[in-house]
Order: structure tokens, then C-alpha cells, then sequence
């Protein structure tokens, strides 16, 4: 199937095909799944204006952050500068090399505007989020990722060893959000980045060279994750 389709559209088609043929089969996972699209989305806890002069998980709000660009792609996105930006384009490069490529305009980052559906939107004002195909993954829907997708989502959090937060795990949905978990000046934050930067300074290394369904890692993915 072609991968210009995005998500949704690709559930509907297997959804379709499934009424006609039986079952659908999404690949990799040992078992057969059927990919099942949400209803819809759900209606957010509330749209507000973000107080205050903090995000949600606590770094200061900024007016400006550079735009930087996603290696492995022609794709850049407005993210606060040093350990931060290490971090949340690592997660993008991942995305892009192992669940499908970006393209212009699919990643958001830094914004200036207050109105936010859930707390955690509120990171994107700092610099310290950003929102991987949003409207794909919208807010308030689960069930946006097939299961062999999510096995690369949950390598990249064990990886970031709790440096990053998804916002799959939110009581309020949003499957394309990350943001940066803990507070500045906390020392994972700078040891993760660290290690980051270790990779993309050693070929053979990091985001591309990754197998997130080699055995070893899939066995540290649901350790974390438990």
C-alpha cells in the first residue's frame, strides 16, 4: 500500500477490505491483527488560554526558538536550542527513518499561541514539544498507530529513558505529541542528550542503524513501559 496514504485513510481502506474479505492483516507481529480505526475523536478536557510563564512541565516560556533541521530529512521545526533540541529531533529522526518518511509542514514545535486542548500542549510554548503529523493523530483519538508502529514508538521512550513523554499516554490522547518530560537543569535531560550526541558523532550508530524488534530491545521496551 502506498505510503502517501496517510493513517487514517489507510484504516478506513483496510477497514473496507475487512468487511468484504473477513479480516485485514497488519504485518509483523507475530499474530494477525485486525487495524481498527477510533470512532473519532474524542472532545478534549477544555481549550483554554496557557497562564503563567511556565509550560505545563515546567520550563520558562520563550518568544523565539530556531528552527533546526530533522537529519535524514528536508524537514525543520522550531525547537528550543541545545540539550532539548538533541533530544526531540532524535525522536523525529526516528520517526521519519523507521515509520515513514516526513515531509514539509508534518512536525510542528514552538508556537506563541496560548490556546492549548490539554496541559501538556502548553510544552509547545516553552520549545520543548513538538506534534508529528497533528492532524493525522489528532487530539482525543487513540488507535491512530498499527502495532508494529507502536513498537518503534515504545523503543524510542526506553531509549529516551524517561526524557520523554508521548502524548499517547495522556487521559487525553494525542498520538503525534512528544514533549520533554522533566524539568530544566535535570541531569537525565543532559545525560540523554549526551549519549544522542555520542551517537551522531560515531557512524554506524543512532537513529538509522536501530532494529526496535531485535529481542533484546523488546524485552527493555515492556520492562519499561510496565
Amino acid at each position: 500500500m502506498s505510503k502517501s496514504m496517510n493513517p487514517l485513510s489507510r484504516r478506513r481502506f483496510v477497514g473496507a477490505a475487512a468487511g468484504v474479505a473477513g479480516a485485514a492483516t497488519v504485518w509483523g507481529m507475530g499474530s494477525a491483527t485486525t487495524a481498527v480505526a477510533a470512532e473519532g475523536p474524542a472532545s478534549p478536557d477544555r481549550t483554554a488560554a496557557w497562564r503563567g510563564g511556565k509550560s505545563a512541565n515546567g520550563w520558562p516560556l520563550v518568544g523565539e526558538v530556531p528552527t533546526q533541521l530533522i537529519e535524514g530529512s528536508e524537514v525543520s521545526v522550531p525547537v528550543l536550542n541545545g540539550d532539548v533540541a538533541t533530544i526531540l529531533l532524535h525522536v523525529a529522526r526516528r520517526f521519519h527513518y523507521e515509520i515513514d518518511t516526513l515531509r514539509s509542514g508534518e512536525v510542528v514545535g514552538h508556537t506563541t499561541s496560548r490556546t492549548v486542548a490539554a496541559d501538556y500542549e502548553s510544552n509547545h510554548l516553552s520549545g520543548t514539544a513538538i506534534a508529528i503529523r497533528p492532524s493525522s493523530y489528532p487530539i482525543g483519538m487513540r488507535d491512530g498507530l498499527y502495532p508494529h508502529e507502536l513498537v518503534v514508538i515504545r523503543d524510542i521512550l526506553t531509549e529516551m529513558d524517561g526524557t520523554v513523554a508521548w502524548g499517547g499516554d495522556a487521559k487525553t490522547p494525542k498520538e503525534s505529541h512528544f514533549h520533554i518530560a522533566l524539568g530544566p537543569g535535570h541531569p537525565k535531560v543532559k545525560g540523554v542528550a549526551r549519549k544522542i550526541q555520542g551517537w551522531n558523532d560515531a557512524p554506524g550508530q543512532g537513529a538509522g542503524t536501530v532494529d526496535a524488534f531485535e529481542p533484546t530491545r523488546r524485552r527493555a521496551a515492556a520492562a519499561f513501559t510496565s
